[in-house]
């Protein structure tokens, strides 16, 4: 009533600044009583019902007289200056959020009595919800002059803006709409004096609430499709909620995308909200392991029309170094759920960065120290390394989205695929200044400890290999052969490097194969160690040929001076090389292989077997590498071995079934063995083989090492199928459990009955206790022990080891020799005082020995 004969440029200073911190007061104070005498309150106690009806009924007034100010301040200003009205807007918001707070916490302030106020709270909300919407007019027409540097009126604004998200805090759960609206106008008001307040505004705050309530939002979309997923009836009311929840995720998602695209400057800390906003979204949405259950429908329509907004996002912040560093930060440590979403957002981020400048694909392609503390890893290291995360999402495995084609319809690819076709698309478009940083990349994947993440960048080094031009190729195939040549001994490293030089090599142009052959001479020995691991199949045939001759030609030498020499141990480890050669040349090559050259391996092999005993298989590592080098050499020649060899290698294997013996012996045994089905063994020696044959498969049959037992499977169905000796194929089935797991293989039965479900569940046990022991390393830490192979023992603490053992197992076969001879007959006289004396000689370097230990 006051108001219109008062000045309206004097307002603040005659009436607000005056009346408005009385009235707060007097507002808290009965909300301070409401809130306490609430606790009383009974449908009996009419006293206590008629004070607190009295008391909101005074705040619903008092608001109404709140109104009508701003209204009148509306009403007489067409452009309203801040500091004019600087009491009335942070002592409506005040109230405004104080009465929201009330009715948001009423059913557990009245407990079970809210009826008998409700009417009235009803009244006090929508009168709250009147003056926010009247106070928000108002404050769009305040108007802030850029060019004054008005400290005050900046702050003021601050605040409003600071206390309307703070309001939206509050009215979250209770009005949709009318919190979208007050979002709507902070990112208005914030933009409209984007020049004077940017400096000031609390960007981390606004961007965490608006990140909240994004993924609030985007929850509660995932229950209502989950709900409707598992409701068969359709119900239009849950579908249009959904809609309208949906509607709401895509406008807070494009509030964050243009807010973010305005102050990108000062959003630094705010990086690590927007990196897990990301991550949280893709985690809970398919084809996540831990996404909620939603029909295939509801997936388009969110990702239509929401999660469409996130790829815009990324764009912008791609520049942003901030944002960088976060997302390849070599201390990441992300909980198993996102890891996966984090490889997805890591390939989304390679596929934008063609159609960007130098200087960025710098920025995200190149390790940095940034600090003491803090080092960023490059974008392919960090995909490798995020990728090897996802043991699950690749064993399951899950699908994602293929790429469009010409004339094809789209096909849903596995993770590994998905990868692997980006990256070697991304790989097309590196930039030239950065080829160092992909060959570093692909070698350090490659010399990874993880199976399939070496196998990737296996993948993607061929594709640059192809992709490239001959000379690259032959470059980087003579890069993997000094590599191969350097390594210290066996070790994971070497078998990836050696996996990679033979695919490699099958991509190399003629002209440079012959150069290859040149520098690394297969005439030299020395060279045998990288032949090994080559097929000659990728040879043209004249250069196969002719390599296959000088390679079988030192090979068969090079046994030669073994079997010449004094044979130690020690020296099987190059022995077992040069087996490795030849048989690489016959698993590769065997139709080069000429009679002269046939019979010269064949030779060597049969000399070569005759030295080995059980003893020395069962004890010695490189004894039992050379046994499983022979065994498919035989079996390579098994249609014109000797009859009496076919005999011993039988005789031998089966004695060493019954020891335990690691699994690549066993099938390396396996594989013989399945060599035999083809073959017609001759009557003089049937008896004498046959039963050892059904002893072996029986034994084999039974082994619990799950892959030892599908190989078995695998190679005693063909045995059973091509051998001419049918009647041992029962007799290999020596139980009731060997025979039922041979029929349940052959029926394709006895496979789990797994639902979808519970494979999932399964998966993500299986994912977590892998991910257990290493859920504290950081990336930097991986990356570094990925390089190290295992550490072995010094060498020269013992230096003449193999000697020694050499020694002993002489010893030990004199003995053995001794007591065979004795079961055939009498021992001389002189036999026993020999012996007393070596046993004298044996005392004596046993007390030797403990001196010296």
């Amino acid at each position: 009533m006051f108001l219109p004969h008062m000045n309206h440029l004097t307002l603040e200073q005659t009436f607000f600044s005056q009346v408005l911190p009385k009235t707060v007061k007097l507002f808290d104070d009965m909300m301070y009583e409401l809130t306490s005498e609430a606790r009383g309150l009974s449908s009996q106690n009419l006293e206590i019902q008629t004070t607190l009806r009295n008391i909101l009924q005074t705040m619903v007034q008092l608001l109404g007289a709140l109104t009508g100010c701003v209204q009148h301040v509306c009403a007489t200003q067409e452009s309203i200056i801040l500091e004019n009205i600087q009491s009335l807007p942070s002592s409506v918001l005040h109230i405004i959020k104080s009465t929201f707070v009330h009715c948001k916490n009423s059913e557990s302030v009245y407990s079970g009595c809210l009826h008998l106020v409700s009417d009235l709270l009803q009244a006090l909300f929508k009168e709250a919800y009147s003056l926010q919407k009247q106070l928000m007019e108002l404050l769009d027409m305040v108007c802030m002059d850029p060019l004054v540097d008005d400290n005050d009126d900046i702050l003021n604004m601050v605040i409003v803006i600071h206390s309307l998200l703070d309001i939206c805090s509050v009215i979250s759960s209770m009005d949709h709409a009318f919190h979208a609206n007050t979002w709507k106008f902070i990112i208005k008001q914030s933009l409209k004096h984007q020049s004077i307040i940017k400096s000031q505004l609390k960007h981390k705050d606004i961007i965490t609430s608006l990140c909240e309530d994004i993924l609030f939002s985007f929850h509660s979309c995932l229950q209502l499709a989950e709900q409707m997923t598992q409701s068969d009836a359709q119900d239009n009311a849950d579908y249009r909620l959904f809609q309208k929840t949906l509607k709401l995720c895509r406008f807070f998602a494009n509030s964050l995308l243009h807010y973010a695209k305005e102050f990108l400057p000062f959003l630094s800390d705010s990086c690590c909200t927007l990196h897990q906003l990301y991550l949280q979204i893709h985690s809970k949405f398919p084809p996540s392991l831990y996404a909620t259950r939603i029909s295939k429908a509801h997936q388009e329509e969110i990702a239509g029309a929401f999660l469409v907004t996130l790829d815009p996002l990324i764009s912008q912040l791609l520049t942003f170094q901030p944002f960088v560093q976060v997302v390849l930060d070599s201390k990441l440590d992300l909980p198993c759920e996102l890891q996966f979403p984090q490889c997805l957002l890591l390939v989304v981020v390679m596929d934008k960065l063609p159609s960007q400048p130098k200087e960025v694909q710098t920025l995200w392609c190149t390790d940095s120290q940034v600090s003491e503390t803090t080092t960023r890893i490059s974008l392919l290291k960090a995909i490798f390394y995020s990728f090897e995360q996802c043991s699950g999402e690749l064993s399951l495995p899950v699908h994602l989205q293929g790429l469009k084609s010409k004339g094809k319809a789209e096909v849903a690819v596995t993770l590994y695929q998905h990868v692997c076709v980006h990256l070697c698309t991304f790989i097309t478009s590196f930039h030239p200044s950065l080829f160092a940083e992909l060959d570093a990349a692909l070698l350090n994947a490659v010399l990874s400890a993880n199976m399939i993440t070496s196998l990737l960048a296996m993948d993607a080094w061929c594709f640059l290999a192809r992709y490239g031009t001959d000379e690259l190729c032959a470059h980087h195939v003579t890069i993997v052969a000094h590599l191969i040549k350097s390594c210290p001994g066996e070790c994971y490293q070497l078998i990836n490097l050696s996996i990679l030089l033979k695919r490699l090599f099958f991509f190399m142009a003629p002209p440079h194969q012959l150069e290859f052959i040149q520098k690394f001479s297969p005439k030299e020995a020395e060279n045998l160690p990288l032949w090994q691991h080559i097929s000659f199949q990728a040879l043209p045939p004249e250069l196969r040929k002719q390599t296959v001759h000088e390679v079988t030609t030192v090979g068969t030498e090079e046994c030669r001076k073994w079997l010449s020499r004094s044979r130690t141990l020690g020296e099987l480890e190059s022995l077992n090389t040069v087996l490795s050669a030849l048989l690489a040349i016959c698993n590769s090559a065997g139709e080069a292989l000429d009679t002269g050259k046939q019979t010269a391996i064949m030779e060597v092999v049969s000399q070569l077997w005759a030295f080995l005993n059980i003893k020395q298989v069962a004890d010695q590592p490189y004894v039992q590498q050379t046994f499983s080098l022979l065994l498919p050499l035989l079996g390579f020649f098994i249609q014109t071995l000797d009859p009496k060899l076919i005999l011993q290698a039988v005789t031998l294997q089966t004695s060493l079934l019954k020891l335990e013996l690691p699994d690549y012996v066993r099938l390396a045994m396996l594989d013989f063995v399945s060599s035999l089905g083809k073959l017609f063994i001759p009557e003089a020696i049937q008896d004498r083989i046959l039963p050892n044959l059904s002893c072996m498969f029986a034994l084999l049959l039974a082994d619990r090492s799950w892959l030892l037992e599908q190989h078995t499977l695998e190679a005693f169905t063909q045995f059973a199928e091509g051998t001419n000796h049918e009647e041992i194929v029962p007799q290999c089935l020596s139980s009731e459990e060997t025979k039922n797991k041979v029929v349940s293989f052959l029926e394709k039965t006895g496979f789990v009955d797994e639902t979808e479900a519970a494979k999932v569940e399964r998966v993500k046990q299986e994912k977590g206790i892998f991910w257990e022991p290493f859920a504290n390393v950081t990336v930097e830490e991986a990356k570094r022990s990925s390089l190290q192979p295992y550490a072995k023992r010094a060498r020269q603490e013992f230096p003449w080891e193999e000697e020694y053992r050499s020694a002993l197992h002489t010893i030990a076969g004199a003995l053995e020799a001794t007591e065979s001879l004795l079961q055939k007959g009498p021992a001389p006289a002189w036999l026993l005082m020999e012996m007393e004396a070596l046993q004298e000689r044996m005392d004596k370097l046993k007390r030797y020995i403990h001196t010296l230990g």
